[in-house]
């Protein structure tokens, strides 16, 4: 079962000013609006974007969208392409915002 990283824990982590590789696969005018960093690249060009992540295959990386459904669908694209450390924000950015 894939992996899932909720707002609290992730909230917390960026508190503790932990280097978080954040994959936000809103589009860019949805990153532009409202974001808390890490890379943009809209779930749409991830496939063909995938050999320019950057990332190693056992980094962790958490994927975000607005509400969890893209990124869930970019954390299968990247299990896919042997990325092992993939979690998805549980209720997406939405979740994240209510905490703040």
């Amino acid at each position: 079962m894939p992996r899932q990283i909720i707002a609290t824990e992730l909230l917390t982590r960026i508190n503790n000013g932990e280097h978080l590789n954040v994959l936000d696969v809103r589009e860019i005018m949805e990153y532009h609006t409202y974001n808390i960093g890490g890379n943009n690249i809209p779930l749409r060009k991830l496939e063909q974007s995938i050999n320019e992540l950057g990332y190693n295959k056992t980094d962790e990386i958490i994927v975000i969208c607005k509400v969890g459904l893209r990124s869930e669908t970019a954390q299968t694209i990247l299990l896919q392409n042997g990325y092992q450390n993939v979690k998805n924000l549980t209720g997406g950015l939405l979740a994240l915002r209510k905490l703040k």
